[in-house]
């Protein structure tokens, strides 16, 4: 069975300025180990968290999918983000999965977050999407999905949970104990990662990117430093765990009214 080599990308961001934040990922991307499979950037990587979608949104044929695809055919990595999209007339907070082939996947944000206003700038997404890499199902979120554990609840569809987000330093306490506890409770590993710095809405945020096993170990700690860090992700470990402690089994059966 295989593994999977994770590498988060946590960094401050340029305020409504994709492409100075484009020619920043670059940098950053160029400090990614060879043996990494899956690149995780932030969510609105492009623009910071902005209320301002019809200002800043592109189209999926826009210069910032662009980038993701030949930056992921380039580094032969695959390379996910959120990104501020327009489709339809509609406005989508919309994470972007872009392997190397091209083949690109989406998410658009459930769970829209109405304390800043995203509720009346963007429509939310109503499908819950798991893409596949190197053996491991993946299911998608972004941010305040991550508060929403029905939503999130393995329904033995997924071996990790990747959560992008731009998480306020005034809840990142909020932020660690979501993650551990999505993990512990889906038998998963989840992947978080966050920003940093103050941004153009005077938001401010103290990174902690983290990786957690099921039993809620960190495999990357949480920091408050810029970079590029990883993660290695087991699936024989993951099986084995889910084999010896089959929680997964007493679940409760429900259907989600979307």
């Amino acid at each position: 069975m295989s593994t999977l080599n994770v590498s988060l990308v946590q960094t401050r961001t340029h305020w409504h300025d994709p492409a100075a934040n484009r020619a920043m990922f670059d940098i950053w991307l160029q400090e990614v180990p060879q043996d990494s499979q899956l690149v995780v950037l932030p969510e609105m990587f492009s623009t910071g968290f902005t209320m301002a979608s019809r200002e800043v949104a592109e189209s999926m044929q826009g210069e910032t999918v662009r980038w993701l695809v030949e930056c992921a055919r380039a580094l032969r990595k695959t390379i996910c983000g959120s990104v501020v999209v327009e489709e339809g007339g509609r406005y989508y907070n919309r994470l972007v999965w872009a392997p190397p082939d091209g083949r690109l996947h989406t998410y658009d944000k459930r769970h829209l977050f109405r304390m800043a206003g995203e509720t009346e700038h963007y429509d939310a997404g109503n499908r819950r999407v798991i893409v596949q890499l190197a053996g491991f199902r993946v299911c998608l979120a972004v941010c305040y999905d991550l508060r929403f554990p029905v939503w999130l609840r393995n329904r033995d569809d997924y071996d990790v949970l990747l959560v992008v987000a731009n998480w306020p330093a005034a809840r990142l306490a909020a932020w660690d104990t979501l993650l551990r506890a999505r993990a512990v409770e889906n038998l998963a590993y989840v992947v978080g990662v966050n920003v940093l710095g103050t941004d153009g809405a005077g938001v401010v945020y103290e990174g902690g990117s983290a990786v957690y096993d099921p039993e809620g170990r960190a495999l990357l700690a949480p920091s408050a430093k810029s970079g590029v860090a990883g993660a290695r992700l087991d699936l024989q470990a993951l099986a084995e765990y889910r084999a010896a402690f089959p929680a997964w089994r007493d679940a409760d059966r429900f259907e989600l009214d979307i």
